[in-house]
């Protein structure tokens, strides 16, 4: 029970990590590895907030500590970023959610 407990957490983990590098991705903030650009899509990043929204109410009170922390601060750094990157659109007078794609020069990879 012990091991099932452990691989458990670790996939949760696994989990977790993924969706927020798919996050950062989408924000804009690291490259896609698969086509060695930088590419932002607001609406993908909204629905992968989403996600861990959803996932973080489904599990509220099964997870250990330590993953409880880890889930609030991986969902806490993606809306911070896509607040950032919502307001980049707003200053120059785009719609936020709009689809697209675009390639930019100040992406930092923040994981």
């Amino acid at each position: 029970m012990a091991q099932q407990q452990h691989t458990d957490q670790a996939l949760f983990t696994a989990l977790l990590f993924s969706l927020h590098a798919a996050g950062m991705q989408q924000l804009g903030k690291i490259m896609n590895p698969l086509t060695g650009e930088v590419e932002r899509d607001l609406e993908q990043a909204q629905a992968t907030i989403e996600m861990l929204e959803m996932i973080k109410r489904k599990t509220a009170g099964n997870l250990v500590e330590n993953e409880n922390k880890l889930l609030a601060r991986l969902l806490y750094e993606l809306q911070m970023n896509y607040v950032e990157e919502a307001g980049k659109d707003q200053k120059s007078g785009t719609d936020p959610t709009s689809s697209g794609t675009t390639t930019s020069d100040t992406a930092q990879d923040k994981t």
